[in-house]
């Protein structure tokens, strides 16, 4: 069961790494992607992370349940701060960024927002914590 936890941990981290710190922007420099076209490939793309990521948590949910691992505090502590994060995301930030990239896609303006940015903080901090839940998991 610890492997399971531990590969699913990892899985996770590299979908973040390599969607939110690599695909969101990179998409925007290739020949011929407008703002609208980028925006709505990101839609997309960030629904399905959000949808990996939720089942990567139960899956991890699960396994912390199942096993006899002898979990610490500071491993269960840096899961559920991930959790929360996701919950966060899941429920406020990713549908209200969904509802400023339509108002861009349509050509409208929405006001000024640093939403995108504390949201790249909130997945900033989520690596973080998986990370250390990793390295935690690891060290009982």
């Amino acid at each position: 069961m610890a492997s399971i936890i531990l590969i699913s941990t990892f899985i996770w981290i590299g979908f973040i790494s390599a969607i939110s710190f690599m695909e969101s922007w990179l998409k925007f420099k290739a020949p011929g992607v407008t703002l609208p076209l980028g925006l709505g490939i990101g839609k997309i793309v960030f629904k399905a992370l959000n949808r990996v990521e939720s089942f990567l948590a139960i899956i991890i949910l699960a396994g912390l349940l199942y096993s006899k691992h002898p979990a610490g505090i500071m491993v269960k502590f840096w899961f559920i701060t991930a959790i929360v994060v996701l919950a966060i995301q899941t429920i406020w930030m990713l549908p209200a960024l969904e509802k400023r990239a339509q108002l861009l896609i349509e050509g409208k303006r929405p006001s000024s927002s640093k939403l995108h940015m504390w949201f790249v903080v909130m997945e900033t901090t989520k690596v973080i914590c998986l990370f250390s839940f990793g390295f935690s998991f690891l060290q009982f």
